[in-house]
């Protein structure tokens, strides 16, 4: 599970469509109580940020858009309650990026 924490912009598609999926589930675990992955870290540094892990869907859903991309699954924003910043992060935005230039795809070439 990751969350990025660099812009849309910068992401591939793969990783941005991926992103998605796992910020659904990330919502769905706070949101609903659910126990999986709820003591993952990723899960674990959103707990208390439902405002900024809405923002961040929103940022995802415009460059979803931007690239051409249909979105039919919005968020609640009735429950998003709590921080609307995201300071903990799992990698500094420059590990984040030595990350992603590693894995040899198109991500920051956008």
């Amino acid at each position: 599970m990751r969350i990025w924490d660099l812009e849309p912009k910068f992401l591939c598609n793969q990783h941005l469509l991926g992103e998605h999926r796992e910020l659904h589930a990330i919502w769905s675990i706070l949101t609903k109580n659910k126990k999986g992955y709820s003591k993952h870290p990723e899960t674990l540094r959103w707990r208390g940020k439902l405002k900024a892990l809405f923002n961040r869907h929103k940022a995802e859903v415009k460059e979803m858009k931007n690239r051409g991309f249909k979105h039919f699954s919005d968020l609640n924003f009735k429950l998003a309650s709590g921080s609307s910043i995201q300071k903990n992060f799992l990698n500094s935005a420059e590990e984040q990026k030595k990350i992603l230039k590693n894995k040899f795809c198109r991500c920051l070439l956008q």
